[in-house]
C-alpha cells in the first residue's frame, strides 16, 4: 500500500537483478574450468581475469557478475576441484582417510597450491580477502571432511581417544605442507604412514 501523494514503493534491493535472465550453468562451468586450467598451468600469480574470460569464451563483465575479483574466482575454482574429484566413501575409516589425503595431495600438486599459500601469507596485510577465502573454501572444508570421518568412526566405537580428534585433523591437514617445506622427497606409501600415525594417536587400529 502507498501513502497519499506518494508513488509506488521501491522494489526490494536486488529485485531487479532477480527478475532478469537467470544465470546459465554452462557459463558458470566454463568460467570455473578455465580458471582451474590456468591455475594448474600458470599458477595464481600469472592467472588473469582476461585469460580466464578468453578461455571460457565470455567477456570480463560476465565474470565480474559472478566473482568480485581474482581471489574470489581462484578459490571458487579450487573448491570446485575438491567437490568434483571427491572420492567415494567405503565405510572403512583407514580407506576413507587415505582417499581424502591422496586427493588433497593430488589437488595441491596439480594446482600449485603451495605457491598460492605463499602468496596468501605474503599478501595477508595488503589483500586479506585472499587468505580469508582460501581458509574458508579450501582449508576449512578439508578439515571438516577429516573431522567428520573421525567423529563418525568415534560414534561407531572405532576411535577410542576422541580427545585427540582435533590433533589428528591438524596432522592430516598439515602433513603435506610440512613435508614439502622440508625439501625431502615424498617416499612411496607416504599417505599410508600419515594416516596410520593419525589413527595410532587416536588408539584406532590401522
Amino acid at each position: 500500500m502507498t501513502s497519499a501523494g506518494q508513488g509506488p514503493a521501491a522494489p526490494p534491493e536486488g529485485a531487479a537483478r532477480r527478475a532478469g535472465r537467470p544465470r546459465d550453468p554452462a557459463v558458470d562451468d566454463a568460467i570455473l574450468e578455465s580458471a582451474l586450467r590456468l591455475l594448474c598451468s600458470e599458477g595464481y600469480a600469472r592467472m588473469s581475469i582476461d585469460a580466464v574470460a578468453a578461455g571460457a569464451g565470455v567477456g570480463k563483465a560476465t565474470i565480474y557478475l559472478r566473482y568480485s575479483g581474482k581471489a574470489d574466482l581462484a578459490t571458487a575454482a579450487l573448491a570446485r576441484m575438491r567437490e568434483t574429484a571427491a572420492p567415494g566413501r567405503t565405510g572403512d575409516l583407514r580407506a576413507d582417510l587415505l582417499g581424502e589425503l591422496r586427493q588433497a595431495r593430488r589437488n595441491t600438486e596439480l594446482a600449485s597450491v603451495m605457491s598460492l599459500i605463499g602468496t596468501c601469507l605474503t599478501e595477508e596485510q595488503h589483500t586479506p580477502e585472499l587468505l580469508r577465502l582460501f581458509r574458508e573454501r579450501v582449508i576449512a572444508p578439508r578439515r571438516a571432511i577429516y573431522r567428520d570421518l573421525l567423529t563418525a568412526a568415534a560414534r561407531r566405537g572405532q576411535v577410542p581417544r576422541q580427545d585427540g580428534i582435533e590433533a589428528a585433523v591438524d596432522l592430516l591437514t598439515g602433513a603435506y605442507q610440512a613435508r614439502y617445506l622440508s625439501g625431502e622427497p615424498f617416499p612411496d606409501g607416504w599417505e599410508d604412514g600419515v594416516v596410520d600415525a593419525a589413527m595410532s594417536a587416536l588408539g584406532a587400529a590401522p
